[in-house]
């Protein structure tokens, strides 16, 4: 109780001490670097990894896109490249007329060059920068090319779908947070008996979102996805803590004369409770850190932080702002919307039977979609954006007009002999859906010696420790056929040159489906094993664990499993992420509901009994949590033209409504069938002697 009169009596300074607190978080969160591309996420040791550095350290080459012209004269396109060449942090711009250096016969040129390059109405440029793929110096000049080409030149490459995709998350990104806030409000208003306390709650919420949001500083930087979805996943998860303080200060305003003495007793319950609820949630996000691909580790160390910081809150500025505001919310009181729940519960206990065939004939088609929608991801991050945006049409003209649906980059020993090189370009070039390999030996030919060409020609694919070649193909990143083919590729590349490395967005997506798989599987079981074991811990027993994981993931397998029987494919890192996060931010459910269950029972209430007054108080707290996760991503959901955004959101939302109906109507049934072994294998439990016939039988009858 110390601590809970402590904030009693410090009220004013907590508040001042808040408001304040938001200047360094406001400055904090503009100073923190969002990352827009996914590959960055990869392990450093992948092949492609290396590969991609060795490139930016050696050639001075990182970003590479085509710049696609249509119906522009040679000339007119030569004097845009000059232009091109100029923009900052452009290193080489390579064209057709790139190799076609005064001292080489323009006969000894094959045809292919030119070939590679144009088409009847259309011709295409390499531009390589000299910074990474998602540096905001790429991106910057990413958008100056597309000011100096005009509308009839198109860039694409994974740096055009960075630039494009930070465009559109700046724009929506402030739009989701008021969208969330405004459906979570009107969630409030109609579940809880005030008219004014959802707007105190989210005014505690939100400094302590901005706060989660500002400490991001200090990781450096964080994935657009985090920033996307930790404002709205804190507001919808911690909201419960909010909620739990509110019931508990009225309860406890009917045994204290005093509100500031009904508050210290309140806040004392409300931690209490709140602690042992939070921990499963920050154990579902901690779980996230385990994923090789560490985009998992970034969500997952924000959203512990923040429900950490939704803790600190609940029980310190969401106090003092309701003691400041006490008489005005006093009088905004009205009678919550929300019904007596004891026919429903009653109705539930009454036909539990039906519950579990229910349950048991749910879980084989869930469990077989479950499984087909996590075979049914894709990789591909340019299938999330509109189809009207930049990146989009620009990869569409190259694939339509060019048949380029992907470009490799391979590196080879620079002292691998020219005669090795030829005959491994051969080699790649009879590799299905590969269109051809371009790089110094295959464009000018065995007639034109090295050592006649100039150093102007020769430097842009020649360092003193690498040969760079372009590998185009006709095959879509991260498909089934383009991952057979690097296969193939890698194959030919280590015939000729151990260390000689494929990299480009293909390769890397490879080596992220492969890693991507394995943290599944990793993340799902490390998530559950630390769930069982704190519910084990807070309930004392042995079987409650398995019963309350069983009806939660049920819910995840319905939630996942209907991406499969709608049609719909869902981009890959949902189920990971949606796995985790439906498990730990909605078991609280069932723990509120088994707690009072136990409680009953240790009471002397028998399991018909025990089970009706456990649904009866619970299902309203039950119905709040579940429509305010519901609420806060709902809206996200349908506004978001991010397919990534759009569709993690549609899953929490889909999944908290499951979760809160499985609660509701598969818990009890399952807590009614195994009762014998619940108070066999639970501390403190044990079945009453003479059991009585219980309100609710009685009201059945």
């Amino acid at each position: 109780m110390k601590f809970s009169k402590a904030v009693v009596k410090c009220r004013i300074p907590i508040l001042i001490c808040a408001l304040l607190l938001m200047i360094p978080s406001a400055l904090g969160m503009a100073g923190t670097r969002v990352n827009y591309d996914m590959l960055n996420y990869l392990p450093e040791d992948m092949d492609t990894v290396i590969g991609q550095n060795e490139l930016l350290d050696d050639f001075h080459k990182g970003a590479f896109s085509f710049l696609i012209l249509e119906d522009m004269p040679a000339k007119d396109a030569a004097a845009l490249k000059k232009q091109v060449e100029q923009v900052d942090h452009v290193d080489t711009v390579l064209w057709y007329d790139s190799l076609m250096d005064v001292s080489v016969p323009m006969e000894l040129l094959p045809d292919r060059l030119y070939d590679a390059f144009n088409t009847e109405n259309a011709t295409m440029m390499a531009v390589f920068f000299d910074t990474s793929t998602s540096s905001d110096l790429t991106m910057d000049a990413i958008r100056e090319i597309r000011t100096l080409a005009g509308q009839k030149c198109f860039v694409s490459g994974m740096s055009a779908l960075v630039t494009d995709l930070k465009d559109l998350c700046e724009v929506e990104e402030p739009i989701y947070v008021g969208i969330a806030v405004a459906l979570a409000c009107a969630a409030m208003l109609i579940l809880l008996d005030s008219w004014l306390v959802p707007f105190v709650f989210l005014a505690s919420i939100g400094m302590m979102i901005l706060m989660n949001l500002g400490s991001n500083y200090f990781l450096g930087e964080i994935s657009y996805i985090t920033k996307a979805l930790s404002a709205v996943l804190q507001l919808a998860v911690t909201m419960d803590y909010s909620i739990f303080l509110w019931n508990s200060y009225n309860e406890q305003r009917g045994r204290y004369a005093d509100n500031k003495d009904a508050m210290a007793h309140a806040i004392q319950a409300t931690l209490t409770s709140v602690l042992g609820s939070s921990i499963t949630t920050v154990a579902g996000f901690i779980s996230l850190c385990f994923m090789s691909f560490t985009m998992g580790r970034d969500l997952g160390i924000v959203m512990a932080k923040g429900v950490l910081l939704g803790v600190i809150g609940c029980v310190t500025v969401l106090p003092a702002l309701i003691l400041v505001f006490d008489k005005p919310l006093q009088r905004t009181r009205h009678r919550s919307l929300i019904p007596n729940m004891g026919k429903l519960a009653g109705g539930v206990v009454k036909v539990f039977p039906v519950f579990l065939v229910l349950f048991a004939l749910i879980i084989p088609p869930a469990l077989y979609g479950y499984n087909k929608t996590n075979g049914e991801v894709y990789y591909d991050m340019g299938q999330c954006l509109p189809e009207d945006m930049e990146y989009v049409i620009a990869e569409g003209k190259l694939r339509n007009d060019f048949n380029i649906a992907s470009t490799h980059m391979l590196l080879v020993d620079a002292d691998l002999p020219a005669k090795d090189v030829r005959a491994m370009v051969d080699e790649m070039e009879d590799v299905d859906g590969v269109k051809y390999v371009l790089g110094l030996e295959s464009v000018v030919g065995p007639r034109v010696p090295e050592e006649f060409l100039p150093q102007s020609v020769t430097e842009k694919l020649k360092s003193d420790n690498w040969r760079l070649l372009l590998i185009n193909s006709e095959y879509k990143v991260a498909s089934d056929a383009v991952n057979t083919q690097i296969g193939a590729l890698n194959a030919i590349l280590k015939q000729y040159d151990q260390s000689g490395v494929l990299i480009g967005e293909a390769p890397c997506m490879r080596d992220m489906i492969q890693t991507t798989d394995h943290d599944f599987k990793m993340v799902n079981a490390v998530s559950i094993i630390a769930i069982f074991v704190i519910i084990a811990l807070v309930e004392k027993s042995f079987t409650l664990p398995f019963i309350l994981i069983a009806v939660i993931e049920a819910a995840i397998f319905v939630n996942l499993g209907l991406p499969h029987y709608l049609g719909q494919s869902l981009p890959f890192i949902a189920p990971i992420c949606i796995s985790t996060i439906q498990l730990g931010a909605t078991v609280d459910y069932a723990i509120l509901m088994t707690t009072r269950y136990k409680a009953e029972r240790i009471s002397g209430a028998d399991k018909r009994q025990a089970v009706h007054t456990a649904l009866t108080t619970s299902i309203p707290s039950v119905i709040v949590s579940g429509m305010g996760l519901f609420a806060a991503t709902f809206g996200v959901a349908l506004y978001s033209e991010l397919d990534i955004i759009s569709s993690m959101c549609m899953l929490m939302a889909r999944g908290a409504i499951i979760s809160m109906a499985s609660v509701i109507f598969i818990l009890p049934a399952l807590l009614l069938l195994c009762d014998k072994l619940i108070c066999a294998t639970t501390a403190g439990m044990k079945r009453p002697k003479d059991p009585q016939i219980s309100n609710v039988e009685v009201y059945v009858k």
